[in-house]
Formats: C-alpha cells, sequence, structure tokens
C-alpha cells in the first residue's frame, strides 16, 4: 500500500507540476506577443523615413491578440504630443511635433550626471 500511496503523490506533483509549467509557459506566451508587439512599433516609430516626416503607419498582423494590441494602443494614448488617426482598415497612424526648445535632449554622457541625483538615500 506504502507504493501506491507514493505513487499516487507522485501523479499528483506531476500533475501539478505540468500546470504550473502549462501558466507559466501561457504568461511567457504572453509577454512575448507583447514584446514582440512592442518591439516592432518601436522599430517603426524609430525608423529613419518616420522620424524624418515625424509620422507612422502603425500596421496590426494577425498574430497580435487582441489584447496586447490594446495595451500597446493605451501606452501611445498616454503619450503626450503623440497624434492618433485610427484608420477603418485598423491601422493606426502616428504624428509627432518636432521637440521644441523646451524639451531637453541629452547630447553627451558627461550631461547624464546633471540629471542623475545623488544625495543619500533616506531611509
Amino acid at each position: 500500500m506504502v507504493e501506491s500511496c507514493t505513487y499516487i503523490q507522485y501523479l499528483e506533483r506531476g500533475e501539478m507540476l505540468a500546470d504550473q509549467e502549462m501558466v507559466a509557459l501561457e504568461k511567457r506566451e504572453k509577454c512575448a506577443g507583447l514584446e514582440r508587439l512592442g518591439l516592432r512599433v518601436s522599430a517603426m516609430i524609430n525608423s529613419p523615413l518616420a522620424q524624418l516626416g515625424r509620422k507612422v503607419l502603425i500596421h496590426r498582423l494577425d498574430t497580435d491578440s487582441d489584447q496586447d494590441w490594446e495595451a500597446i494602443m493605451e501606452l501611445l494614448a498616454e503619450t503626450a504630443g503623440l497624434d492618433m488617426t485610427f484608420c477603418d482598415d485598423g491601422s493606426v497612424i502616428l504624428q509627432w511635433d518636432a521637440p521644441t526648445g523646451d524639451d531637453r535632449v541629452i547630447e553627451r554622457g558627461e550631461d547624464v550626471g546633471l540629471v542623475v541625483r545623488e544625495d543619500e538615500a533616506p531611509f
């Protein structure tokens, strides 16, 4: 009887591990899809032609899930200075203005020290 209990416990642990592995795999795939979409959109925005015209057409692929697409659209909608135009075919046109004198751009690594505070932690 001890052997069968051990075998049943092994099966339960194995099934439990399989369930945990499936959940982990689903989370990893979900992150991978969102990351892949984010990288693709970022590449479109950062392309030299888009930067020159300050305009880009973002299109959705069949492999992009609704949840990932909506997450990226929400993130873009929260970005100040970015105009979004939704097209009938599901694509989105992003437009932005040229940087103004008020926008701070760090051009050299030495300037980063001016931005970083070197105060001691309060705790």
